[in-house]
């Protein structure tokens, strides 16, 4: 996040059933990539390209909508602009790096037994291979994502399925938490009745940490969080 935001304490006895995370901002640090796709489809497109702030802010909600949104596309301009974006970016995606200390405390999550999921608006196909190509697949008892065509693309969305994906698995998800970067995830996870933990390592604001149950600044804290 851009600045330091008070790190917030939680109960040390409480325990999660199962654990969702976001992907980008969270887990991977692809905002250098996924900016330099923007770029480029603004560039195709024959549009003057935003500034880096404005480009920072498409990561992490639904591509399509802040492309109407933010950009101002109707829904034909939208799609196009998608879909050059995602070619550029398919050869782009690969090379986001893992953020330190997040590996181990996946591994240290499923070494406990704690369900994880991945809840997250990137491609649920693309959001697959970053996970292939990164070594962490084996820690997700779920990997959800967007649908190629959008029709399920809202945090909100995302985190709903991936509850129920677990709870097809016959998970316990009577006590989830989600861990994410952004104010979205923490209303997506709370249109579900979810608490979120933010990192600040990922890509959100200060301000986008109000209604987020609590704040961490490293992997130690994460890890101690949700294990106790």
């Amino acid at each position: 996040m851009t600045s330091p935001m008070p790190t917030q304490t939680l109960a040390p006895q409480r325990t999660w059933s199962a654990v969702l995370f976001d992907l980008d901002g969270t887990i991977v640090d692809s905002a250098s990539d996924i900016t330099a796709s923007l770029a480029h489809m603004f560039k195709e497109l024959g549009l003057d390209v935003p500034s880096d702030e404005v480009l920072r802010s498409y990561v992490g909600p639904p591509l399509l909508d802040s492309l109407r949104l933010t950009a101002g596309f109707d829904d034909a301009e939208a799609w196009e602009a998608l879909n050059v974006y995602r070619d550029h970016y398919a050869d782009h995606v690969l090379r986001s790096p893992v953020f330190p200390g997040v590996a181990g405390v996946l591994e240290r999550l499923h070494a406990a037994g704690v369900p994880v999921a991945l809840a997250t608006s990137k491609p649920e196909s693309m959001a697959r291979e970053v996970l292939d190509h990164a070594g962490l697949t084996p820690y997700f008892t779920e990997i959800t994502g967007a649908s190629d065509d959008e029709e399920l693309s809202t945090k909100a969305d995302v985190v709903r399925e991936a509850l129920r994906r677990l709870r097809e698995r016959g998970v316990d998800v009577s006590n989830p938490v989600m861990v994410g970067d952004r104010g979205y995830d923490t209303l997506g996870a709370g249109a579900n009745g979810v608490p979120t933990i933010l990192v600040e390592w990922g890509y959100g604001s200060p301000a986008e940490a109000s209604d987020a149950m609590a704040v961490v600044h490293s992997t130690d804290q994460l890890r101690n969080l949700l294990l106790g």
